[in-house]
């Protein structure tokens, strides 16, 4: 498969040490098309109809199957939408998956828990906070459940990946092409947005605590985005994403593994 690339910007207009040299976001700039208003508000829209198929009471197949469907729904709608407006041009979105990508995602996993802990440690002192009613399941799951989750989780967190970099890269455009604003700006600004939104799509998650949802959840969110806006590869964000869910999980799994034990 041939990766789109678009041509990477000129050095004053990178974040400088956040980005590779070598390749710049898709679609912002009509490389390698640009998509108009409504086309983005199709993809948008499809981002939206996508989180809803997760999000919803849908009477899905019992079973791991029946799991695994709207998490494989979640990120398939807005990818084929975007296929849809951008022919041959949707895997503008990814890139090569070798040792540095790998070494990177790890990367940004460990950093991600590292500052996620400790903004999270603050929030506690400050105020209630949630946990995720996730941990509580899988604990209460036998093995083959346990398997069925940690399998689910891999559409579904690139799912996530999805519903966040799509709207970064729409607002990118706006920012650029309707407002003006200069390409370190419209990065910025991307990144801020579309991590608030990650946050706010959390708010179900947490028992609908917006200072969690938004100072944790959205830090979080701000520092698996930098994989993407280092590497404009999917890949990077979404391996990183994994394996920070995976360690936070299993750490959760074998924590309560061994208060059982006591």
């Amino acid at each position: 498969m041939t990766l789109d690339t678009p041509r990477a910007p000129a050095p004053a207009e990178r974040l400088r040490w956040l980005e590779d040299p070598g390749r710049d976001f898709p679609f912002y700039n009509g490389a390698p098309v640009g998509l108009s208003a409504w086309q983005w508000l199709f993809v948008l829209t499809a981002v939206a109809v996508g989180f809803a198929v997760l999000v919803a009471p849908i009477p899905w197949p019992a079973g791991p199957l029946g799991a695994m469907i709207p998490a494989v729904l979640f990120p398939l709608i807005p990818m084929v939408a975007l296929a849809q407006v951008a022919p041959g041009h949707w895997k503008a979105l990814f890139g090569k998956v070798g040792g540095r990508e790998l070494r990177l995602m790890f990367g940004f996993a460990l950093l991600n828990i590292v500052v996620t802990m400790s903004v999270g440690t603050i929030v506690y002192a400050l105020t209630d906070v949630t946990s995720n009613a996730a941990n509580a399941q899988l604990s209460g799951m036998d093995t083959a459940g346990r398997i069925a989750f940690f399998a689910k989780t891999i559409p579904q967190l690139f799912g996530e990946e999805v519903v966040t970099l799509l709207p970064f890269l729409a607002v990118m455009t706006l920012l650029s092409s309707r407002f003006g604003v200069g390409r370190k700006g419209a990065v910025v600004g991307a990144w801020l947005v579309s991590s608030l939104l990650f946050g706010l799509i959390h708010l179900p998650t947490y028992d609908w605590n917006l200072i969690q949802c938004i100072v944790v959840i959205g830090t979080a969110r701000m520092v698996l985005t930098l994989g993407w806006i280092l590497t404009k590869n999917i890949w990077v964000s979404t391996g990183a994403h994994i394996i920070n869910d995976w360690l936070l999980f299993g750490g959760g799994l074998l924590g309560a593994g061994l208060v059982g034990k006591v």
